[in-house]
């Protein structure tokens, strides 16, 4: 008895069969049926996988991304293009609003949106690569025009996924420099060695980082920017303490300034940099709550300067970030991919941040 391969032999014949049409029709492009055909599925899973992959398992992802593959199959996106006479919309993509700098960035699209007559969409992806999945796909289906986001992580697929199928993408704040389309972000190490060189300045000889350079690029770099500023002036940077963090929030600079407090006195930093003003700024609530004096025992910097930052107890020493700005040129950039199409010429833009220095960090520091 001869056994045959069933799936095998369709597979084979398919692709075989469609070679000669190919041959026989001199420019003939595959489209969504023949990949469904060789893949074994409907149009349907098929249209699902290429505007909502996170609804299918990835077993069906991967085999009708090879039949993909095989045939050279190129999504139309014509359908995307701006057309006069409907609205454009654009989808912005938050890490996390949960924190004040990513809406800030927000507001700042929305108003340059609403003086250019363009809609946006804003979806919040709670730090959660499923979820920011989940929502690209929503976006997706909304026929958005292009995309900005702030990624929970830049190497996610699918983000390679859209900027291949000709979907105009912008990343905001979150970007290691190396994505074939538009980008911005702060320049964070210089952040950091404008934190540094203030700390020393002001007399600090045991300065500690506040922040996990796991969460993300961004606190990696503001720790590097640190340390460059000790190389710098006048302490090793193996004098630096790294406090680890588990997060960006407010009550972890609590849970760090606790630990901190219950240190001995001849044993804690004179002076810390967060990697952000939300830990700064728990941090700093806890100190004072427990006596520790801001700045004369503990100086305290942090990073983005939130409008809460001038308004604390103890007015917040912070790096300030052009947070309005980083959405409002989002913004340019994406409609200029969009009006310009091919004739576009991706941009890469890196803003200097500036030292703003208040109550927190301004009194000079004499070591004991």
């Amino acid at each position: 008895m001869r056994v045959v391969d069933r799936g095998r032999s369709f597979r084979e014949d398919y692709v075989s069969g469609l070679g000669s049409l190919n041959r026989r029709k001199a420019g003939y492009v595959a489209n969504i049926r023949d990949v469904a055909r060789l893949a074994g599925v409907s149009a349907g899973t098929v249209s699902n996988v290429l505007n909502r992959p996170s609804y299918l398992n990835a077993e069906t992802r991967e085999r009708v991304q090879a039949a993909i593959d095989e045939l050279g199959f190129v999504p139309r996106s014509s359908s995307r293009q701006y057309r006069p006479g409907r609205e454009r919309t654009l989808g912005f993509a938050l890490a996390d609003m949960g924190n004040p700098f990513f809406v800030d960035v927000a507001l700042g699209a929305a108003a340059a949106a609403k003086e250019r007559g363009v809609g946006v969409v804003i979806v919040h992806n709670d730090e959660d690569v499923v979820r920011e999945e989940q929502n690209l796909d929503l976006l997706v289906q909304q026929r958005v025009h292009g995309i900005m986001i702030t990624p929970v992580d830049e190497r996610n697929p699918r983000l390679e996924h859209l900027i291949a199928r000709g979907v105009p993408l912008v990343y905001v704040d979150r970007i290691s420099g190396d994505r074939p389309c538009c980008w911005l972000a702060t320049n964070d190490r210089e952040g950091g060695r404008l934190a540094g060189a203030h700390l020393l300045d002001m007399g600090h000889q045991r300065i500690a980082f506040v922040g996990s350079t796991a969460i993300s690029r961004q606190v990696e770099e503001r720790y590097h920017g640190l340390l460059d500023a000790t190389k710098e002036g006048t302490i090793p940077d193996s004098q630096v303490e790294l406090i680890p963090a588990k997060s960006w929030k407010i009550h972890e600079g609590r849970s760090v300034g606790a630990q901190m407090a219950a240190r001995a006195p001849a044993d804690r930093p004179t002076a810390v940099f967060c990697a952000n003003d939300m830990l700064a700024l728990g941090v700093l609530q806890e100190l004072v709550q427990r006596g520790i004096r801001v700045p004369e025992d503990i100086a305290i910097v942090g990073f983005d300067d939130l409008d809460w930052a001038r308004t604390s107890t103890v007015p917040l020493s912070s790096v300030r970030q052009p947070r309005a700005l980083l959405g409002m040129t989002a913004v340019r950039m994406l409609l200029d991919e969009i009006e310009q199409g091919v004739k576009h010429q991706h941009e890469h833009v890196s803003f200097d941040p500036e030292l703003v220095v208040r109550a927190s960090s301004a009194s000079r520091h004499v070591e004991r």
